[in-house]
């Protein structure tokens, strides 16, 4: 039985892996999007704005 990791490798080969894979990269050299990613990945480790 494959692993997670295995089966995310598997997924990326396919035509809508690699849809995503392409969303993805576009979306991290957007600095906007950037920017909110940062703000969030903050939020959940409990660092930044936004923590009570």
């Amino acid at each position: 039985m494959p692993g997670i990791l295995s089966k995310i490798a598997i997924f990326s080969r396919t035509p809508q892996g690699r849809r995503l894979t392409a969303k993805a990269r576009r979306m991290a050299s957007d600095p906007r999007k950037r920017s909110q990613a940062k703000q969030a990945l903050s939020r959940l480790r409990g660092r930044g704005p936004g923590r009570r």
